[in-house]
């Protein structure tokens, strides 16, 4: 258990790294993206993918998706990505209960007549594949085969694709292109903003069971969104170190210093501000009008155009017989 629950009035770990449906923040759209997976899900919308940057709740969001599913939905959650066509079938067969076949081919009839059964009884069945980018192309065109078997008006299996934006790349070859016209949605997990991270902050200290004023100063907020990426698990390592380290120091407000100790601890490196690039790329802007006014500027002693009159066009310079 944390050592700093008692001094921060908390009765658990409001950072922890592994996900708890209690702890799902539906702010940063996060919720918004549930509701619309849920319907995907439950309106046989083909095949949906999910994507997002490593540690970008991605895990979580599957977790509370199975967690709030209806009774009469049966889960697969496939998180071995690496598995082989043969392999992935057999997993599949065993979750849906079907007797053992001794080759692949043998499997697809048995899984088959498994999910008529069940979709007779008025039960739908979706198989939940996490870190599909790191899926070998073989398995995923197995994928493909499944999501073909249907009734002549129903899918009988639903998929959801989870993977990194490498699966992006990956589902973009020309031989992936049939399992990418499968996929019917498409929803992307983006960094939160320093706005939604302060947010973020403040909801998970309350589902832990905080009470009390802000412990995290708008300073030390932004700090975190920097050095984070946006990104909610280096949210929470950083969180958490920084409420451990206050706890040490016998305090309880959470300043740029305490952030900066957690950062370096964390071995974190704060993403580039865009400011200082702006303020660059205005002054190159400004540099390169001020060079062209020199170069096409009329001679001295000419009055200068007026706005909006066309630039004469350049004259070479005269060579020594002109």
């Amino acid at each position: 258990m944390t050592v700093y629950l008692e001094h921060f009035g908390l009765r658990d770990a409001p950072f922890r790294l592994t996900p708890h449906p209690d702890f799902f923040f539906d702010g940063a759209r996060r919720g918004a993206t549930l509701e619309a997976l849920q319907y995907a899900v439950l309106h046989e919308e083909g095949i949906v993918k999910v994507s997002g940057e490593v540690g970008s709740g991605k895990t979580m969001l599957c977790r509370v998706l199975l967690d709030r599913l209806p009774p009469t939905v049966d889960a697969l959650y496939i998180a071995n990505p690496t598995l082989s066509p043969e392999a992935l079938l057999h997993t599949v067969a065993e979750e849906l209960g079907c007797p053992p076949q001794p080759i692949a081919e043998a499997r697809i009839r048995p899984i088959q007549d498994a999910l008529i059964s069940r979709h007779a009884a008025g039960r739908r069945v979706v198989a939940l594949v996490d870190e599909a980018h790191a899926m070998p192309k073989p398995s995923l065109e197995q994928i493909r085969l499944l999501s073909n078997l249907e009734t002549g008006q129903h899918k009988l299996l639903q998929i959801v694709l989870v993977g990194q934006p490498e699966l992006d790349e990956l589902l973009g070859g020309s031989d992936m292109r049939q399992l990418k016209d499968r996929i019917t949605h498409h929803f992307r997990l983006d960094p939160m903003r320093p706005e939604e991270t302060a947010d973020y902050l403040r909801f998970r200290l309350h589902a832990a069971g905080y009470r009390g004023p802000d412990l995290f100063a708008p300073t030390a907020v932004r700090a975190i969104a920097r050095a984070s990426g946006g990104l909610t698990r280096r949210i929470n390592v950083l969180a958490d170190k920084a409420l451990l380290a206050a706890y040490c120091q016998g305090g309880h407000a959470i300043g740029p210093k305490i952030v900066a100790t957690a950062i370096r601890d964390a071995h974190y490196t704060a993403t580039r501000d865009w400011r200082p690039w702006l303020a660059t790329g205005l002054a190159i802007a400004g540099l390169t009008g001020a060079i062209w006014w020199n170069l096409h500027r009329p001679p001295a002693g000419l009055p200068a155009p007026p706005p909006g009159a066309p630039t004469p066009p350049a004259t070479a310079p005269a060579g020594p017989n002109g």
